[in-house]
């Protein structure tokens, strides 16, 4: 078998775990700083007013797990990753998120807690009670980073510089965390400098695993606004692919790649259309790396 130009979860997992592994995507009703007003109130540009995953406050944390896993879903593993997607899901006092992972943990069949947060939204109390759990369960957390260019992080309203991340990674190896990092293409203003100075910031970090994810614009929000008034183009398909293939051959050749497309949904998404295709990414990707003999890491400089 052809070995792959990048390390995907789906392989990682089947050699971690002995099978397929798949996520349950959890909206545990969290806020954001960047959303209740301790930052700001509008958010990142281009988060919407759902956050990153389905929209299901209202239907409680096990519910929504044994949703999943009654679903045809449910049937299509054995091993789940309970993962807490929307929103920002460290951002609590600690008695209430120990109450929502607890909630989620319910079922033998889950092997990993996963987390989705901001890199200001850890601290030493958090990664303690995070790190409780690997005495049951393997534990993730992913930081949602974007970029290295903190001018490009003022115009899409991040809220944190970049120190912060590397504080969030320290904190989270001196407990031992998986730590995944979040990052996009396609911002507003981006440069291949503003590229290469997130990959030089990345490659100088003790982290496990990253998320590459293209600029998508959905409606209701400030991003949606600067697209419609002519101030912001979206990336094509070309320019993404090159880009991503980029990154990849330039980072960690150890590091797991969990995710190299963003899913937009598609009831609100503006632009552009090729981000519904995610075969044309992905076999994109593929066919780019091995047509021009490209691997992950040929050219990582610490």
């Amino acid at each position: 078998m052809e070995k792959d130009s990048y390390n995907k979860l789906n392989e990682y997992l089947k050699k971690k775990y002995g099978e397929r592994t798949l996520k349950v995507c959890i909206d545990g009703s969290f806020t954001c700083p960047n959303r209740d007003g301790t930052i700001s109130t509008g958010g990142c540009i281009f988060c919407s007013e759902r956050g990153s995953g389905d929209h299901l406050k209202n239907v409680p944390i096990r519910n929504q797990v044994e949703n999943h896993l009654n679903s045809y879903r449910g049937q299509r593993a054995n091993k789940f990753i309970a993962y807490f997607q929307n929103y920002t899901n460290t951002y609590d006092s600690v008695e209430n998120l120990k109450a929502k992972y607890d909630e989620a943990l319910f079922d033998d069949r889950i092997v990993c807690l996963a987390v989705a947060t901001r890199p200001d939204c850890i601290t030493e109390e958090i990664a303690s009670l995070l790190a409780s759990y690997k005495a049951t369960h393997d534990v993730w957390v992913e930081l949602g980073f974007q970029t290295a260019d903190d001018e490009i992080g003022k115009v899409i309203n991040r809220g944190y510089n970049s120190d912060t991340l590397k504080n969030a990674v320290s904190i989270l190896n001196k407990y031992k965390i998986e730590t995944i990092i979040h990052i996009m293409i396609g911002l507003p203003g981006e440069t291949d400098m503003a590229i290469d100075s997130t990959i030089n910031y990345l490659n100088n970090l003790n982290y496990q695993g990253l998320k590459i994810h293209s600029t998508y614009v959905v409606d209701n929000t400030y991003l949606a606004s600067l697209y419609k008034d002519g101030k912001y183009t979206p990336i094509t398909l070309d320019y993404y692919i090159e880009k991503a293939c980029y990154i990849l051959t330039h980072i960690n050749p150890n590091i797991i790649i969990h995710k190299i497309s963003g899913d937009a949904p598609k009831d609100i998404l503006l632009a552009p259309t090729w981000n519904l295709h995610k075969k044309w990414i992905l076999n994109g990707i593929d066919k780019y790396m091995k047509e021009n003999n490209l691997v992950q890491g040929m050219y990582y400089k610490k």
